[in-house]
């Protein structure tokens, strides 16, 4: 071992790395870097985790370089990076040998848990051909006599589950559930019956481990052994048994939130999570996706009849102790039993056993739920605004009590509406009509803001909304409780999004007014909701909107205030509500407004950039949540707002070009820090501001180049979201690209890198194709620099693309270079080789006379002007391989005129139906609101079908990558669709008027060469040359009209 190896030394390097000294810690860490790719380095690492001498901290440390170190360069695919050296044969054996003893060996959990990181990605490497005798390993520790052994057993079983869980067709699976699960139930089996319920944490946390690793088995798949009664009975009868176990108070701590941490819940949770799992995934049969009923079809029907209703019978047990204040359970149980209930609702087998209970379970677990709590008043106190992100979105945190109950009431309103939804809406009117204390009226008309987009549907319910408003809702505007103000301007914002309108004026005004008074309520949640509904109220009622228009600059300030305190995603739906309906009277404050805006979006940036910092790669901790989530989130709804304000400013370009300079900033930070989630709506931006004012400014030039750097670095699969903003550039900027050679050399390299790399795929090359269309079209005569190298590029993937939407791109680009310069396109094209041009003009001609290949109105003007072109050039620059065809150039622009008229009707017709889906917009269908059939059949819904939709489109990837791994050909009708007219794509084709341009080019032709004129309108058919006449006659006549040019 080299000196550098010495296990002290790399020891103090590593108590180093948690130094308080910041200078310290950073030279540590290069050392340790440094040291890095040396054989012999991880074998001393694993020396350091097993040393009982060295210090927890130091060990812990070390374990930790070793996942990371493991997860970036145990197998190196490609060329490794300068910092990614592939840790060394004798290393990896070592590592094997040593990884298991030292689990089992660990002193921590926090060891444990980076050692199974490293296992798991060792197994998804070398598991089963290069580490043939793990299996035998994990057997031994199965059977040792000792507890720490048989949890490294678990532990490991449970990382060789995770390394091959999302693998599909792979035998692994299902050959480690058969070799092992057996071992497993009985472990977990006698775990349970052989200890007491007690503090101590070996049975509880084997148990939990056993558990996890079944439920991670089946993610995607459940294995013909995992089918079979030899599995299913012992599995099922263990995990009822956890399920129903009672857990006294004195093993678990006394504080809930650590109860909810505790081994023993921790295991009932992933008992309910597996019932759960096979009953949704694999035991449904009414709700089975069809490409899934051969392989789970059986089984399913075998586990509706035979298990779904135990499980419905003990999960209801286990509510009723609960509701009784007889036993206590997890938030995370209670969400996993309700969403059992759930799905319980659509079959028709499972109904039938819910039907007699749900009345009981809404009143007394589901309104409790929705009531005011002592937890809602303490989030309420210490953290309103999570309280109010989880009251608009009750799904905010989707696997909690709240969110099971809610869905469980969506669920019976929409699915079994004739049974279920009038007893709710008794129920919650008996509730108000005894005048509760406010904590039951808040759960009673929570219930109603729940149902309100139900209530509204309602042919029976709707007409009474009125009423219900002026009784139970507008008083609550003056309680005491801020709870029952906030609820209050809920179900007001609610319903009238979803419809309701007052009748009477003062009933409008009445509630108006109270909102109004309640967006100064001193109370946080008050105000957010108070600033939901009048937005609802404004959009939906011209009375209200005329009202608060002297008022709207400060109805926005209060939003920005309110948004600047919360960061709520949903105030940005608001303010460009109001951007939007107020355009006119915030033109004056629009600059002021954008700024504000501009500043909370870049506070907001930098956090999330800063949470994303302190994160790491591992695909575990991806899965579980993002810290800087809510952060970019929000940033997002900040730049849509920026967004809104540009459309609503368009009219007035100084504002416009104001605005402009104040976003810009925002835009630079976006891109300098590569904060890559926020780059689709920088670009919206830059994309808005550039078409709308036809140029660029001299502070966006910068956004240019640094779009380049970050398309040649950390963003080169972005190239689909920079594409209309590099397209504007191209377009409005054409005099800074004349000047300047190295910016034109710039977008021809993104261009030819979008064809070229390996690491984008065909529509990215679509993207690159109109980049180069854009070069060629807006700068013509300043470009010659670029057209060879474009024909090169284009000309290298003729024939080789496999989607249509490439062929037909691919094609644009070489016409166009023939549009730029014939001869020299002609000339760049010969020296690609030997009948290069004759290559290209076969294709291209074969698709004049495929309709469907040249499919839009810009593909088939690009192809006309393109001949007219080659007719108007020196006969003496055609080359010899095209000659004898030539003269079909004139029988090929009739093709396509011919073709053209059709294009623009289509076109049209398209833009026609475009206007009226818009206008359509927010008109929903109330059928999938409400299920009003009177028969407790299956119910087959929206959601089932779009499950079914994912089954299958799965079903079909898998077949298509099965048998391109083979080999095989995949004709996949539906694989493509056919392309379509890109309605908001500009170019500078638009104004040309290919007949004018037609007529021209066929005089100059009959002028420049008048023996191929001759040959081309001779060699005509008689319909061609009567067509010829139809076009020369519709040319005149464009000609003395302009403004009827297509």
């Amino acid at each position: 071992m080299s000196v550098q190896m010495d296990p002290q030394t790399l020891t103090n390097l590593f108590s180093c790395t948690f130094s308080p000294d910041p200078n310290v810690q950073k030279r540590a860490e290069l050392e340790i870097r440094k040291l890095g790719g040396e054989e012999g380095m991880v074998t001393t690492v694993l020396q350091i985790i097993g040393n009982d001498n060295v210090d927890l901290p130091t060990r812990q440390a070390a374990a930790v370089y070793l996942k990371n170190r493991v997860y970036s360069s145990y197998f190196v695919d490609t060329v490794a990076r300068p910092d990614q050296a592939p840790i060394s044969p004798t290393d990896r054996n070592n590592l094997k040998m040593s990884i298991l003893p030292l689990i089992a060996a660990s002193a921590s959990r926090a060891i444990t848990v980076q050692l199974a990181g490293a296992l798991k990605n060792v197994v998804a490497r070398d598991f089963p051909e290069q580490w043939p005798n793990l299996v035998d390993d994990v057997k031994k520790l199965l059977a040792s006599g000792n507890v720490n052994e048989v949890h490294a057993g678990c532990v490991t079983i449970l990382e060789m589950v995770r390394a091959f869980r999302f693998r599909q067709n792979n035998d692994v699976l299902p050959k480690l559930v058969e070799e092992f699960f057996p071992t497993l139930v009985d472990i977990a089996s006698r775990a349970l019956s052989n200890a007491p319920v007690s503090t101590s944490q070996e049975a509880p946390t084997i148990i939990h481990l056993i558990l996890k690793t079944y439920s991670t088995s089946i993610i995607l798949h459940l294995s013909a052994h995992q089918q079979s009664s030899d599995s299913l009975v012992p599995w099922g009868r263990f995990l009822f048994q956890v399920v129903n176990l009672p857990i006294p108070k004195e093993a678990v701590p006394e504080d809930e939130e650590e109860r909810e941490r505790s081994e023993w819940w921790k295991a009932k949770k992933w008992a309910y999570k597996i019932l759960g799992r096979l009953f949704h995934r694999f035991g449904n049969p009414s709700q089975l996706p069809s490409s899934l009923q051969k392989d789970y079809g059986p089984f399913a029907q075998h586990f509706v009849t035979n298990y779904a209703p135990e499980i419905f019978k003990i999960y209801l047990q286990q509510i009723e102790l609960f509701v009784s204040g007889s036993a206590w359970l997890s938030k995370k149980c209670q969400y996993r039993i309700f969403a059992y209930f759930t799905e319980c609702v659509k079959p028709k087998s499972t109904w039938g056993l819910l039907k007699p209970h749900f009345e009981n379970l809404v009143s007394s677990y589901v309104f409790p739920q929705l009531s005011f709590n002592a937890t809602k008043q303490e989030q309420w106190t210490t953290d309103p605004i999570e309280f109010v992100r989880t009251t608009v979105d009750e799904f905010e945190a989707f696997d909690s009590p709240v969110s099971a109950a809610t869905s469980f009431l969506f669920s019976l309103a929409s699915n079994r509406t004739k049974t279920t939804f009038l007893p709710i809406l008794g129920f919650i009117n008996r509730v108000l009509q005894s005048k509760p204390a406010a904590p039951q009226r808040y759960g009673a008309l929570n219930m109603t803001a729940a149902l309100g987009p139900f209530i509204m549907r309602h042919p029976d319910v709707k007409g009474n909304m009125e009423q219900f408003m002026i009784q139970n809702v507008l008083p609550e505007f003056t309680a005491t409780e801020p709870y029952m103000r906030a609820v209050a301007s809920e179900v007001l914002g609610t319903v009238i999004k979803a419809g309701f309108k007052f009748s009477n004026e003062q009933h409008l005004h009445q509630h108006f007014t109270a909102v109004a008074a309640a967006i100064d309520d001193p109370e946080l949640p008050v105000r957010v909701h108070a600033c939901l509904a009048l937005t609802e109220m404004v959009t939906d009622s011209p009375t209200v909107k005329t009202a608060v228009a002297p008022q709207v600059g400060k109805v926005i300030q209060t939003l920005l205030k309110l948004s600047e305190e919360t960061d709520l995603d949903i105030l940005n739906h608001c303010m460009e509500s109001m951007v939007d309906t107020y355009q006119t009277e915030l033109l004056p404050v629009a600059a002021e407004l954008t700024a504000r805006l501009c500043e909370t979006y870049a506070r907001l940036a930098k956090e999330s950039q800063t949470a994303d910092e302190t994160e790491g790669i591992d695909l575990d901790s991806i899965m579980e949540g993002d810290a800087n989530e809510d952060k970019t989130f929000a940033a997002m709804g900040v730049a849509k707002t920026i967004s809104t304000v540009v459309n609503a400013v368009d009219s007035s370009p100084e504002i416009l070009a104001q605005i402009q300079e104040i976003i810009i900033p925002i835009v630079v930070l976006t891109l300098e820090n590569k904060l890559l989630d926020l780059l689709d709506n920088m670009y919206d931006l830059v994309d808005a501001l550039t078409y709308k004012l036809r140029s660029i400014s001299p502070n966006m030039w910068p956004v240019f180049e640094l779009t380049y750097k970050l398309f040649k670095a950390d963003a080169v699969d972005f190239l689909d979201e920079m594409l209309p903003s590099l397209d504007n550039f191209v377009s409005f900027g054409t005099e800074m690209f004349k000047a300047r050679a190295d910016y034109r050399q710039m977008v021809l390299d993104i261009y030819q890198t979008s064809i070229t790399s390996d690491h984008l795929g065909e529509n990215d090359a679509v993207n690159g194709c109109k980049l180069a269309e854009s070069i060629l079209l807006n700068l013509r005569g300043c470009a010659d620099d670029a057209l060879q190298p474009i024909v090169a590029t284009a000309f290298s993937i003729v024939n080789k693309t496999n989607t249509k939407a490439l062929q037909v791109a691919n094609n644009n680009v070489l016409v166009n270079a023939i549009l730029y310069n014939p001869a020299a396109a002609l000339q760049f094209l010969e020296q690609a080789g030997p009948g290069s041009a004759r290559a290209f003009f076969d294709e291209w001609f074969a698709a004049i006379s495929t309709p469907s290949r040249l499919p839009r109105v810009h593909d088939k003007k690009l192809s006309i002007m393109a001949l007219c072109a080659l007719m108007e050039m020196d006969p003496a620059g055609v080359p010899a391989s095209i000659q004898d065809g030539f003269h079909n150039i004139v029988a090929g622009a009739l093709q396509l005129f011919q073709e053209y008229p059709k294009a623009v009707q289509a076109r049209k017709e398209l833009e026609e139906a475009f206007q009226n889906d818009s206008d359509d917009e927010g008109e929903e269908d109330d059928s999938k609101y409400l299920n009003m059939n009177e028969e407790d059949d299956d119910v087959w819904d929206e959601d089932s079908a779009y499950v079914e939709m994912l089954a299958n489109e799965g079903q079909r990837l898998r077949e298509k990558s099965a048998k391109a791994e083979t080999g095989e050909d995949f004709s996949d009708d539906e694989e493509e669709d056919d392309i379509d007219e890109e309605l908001g794509y500009i170019s500078p084709l638009d104004n040309a008027d290919p007949y004018v341009s037609f007529k021209q080019a066929l005089t100059s032709f009959q002028m420049k060469n008048s023996q191929g004129y001759q040959l081309a309108t001779t060699s005509l058919s008689p319909d061609l040359q009567t067509f010829l006449m139809e076009v020369m006659r519709l040319a005149e006549e464009h000609a003395a009209q302009p403004a009827a040019a297509s």
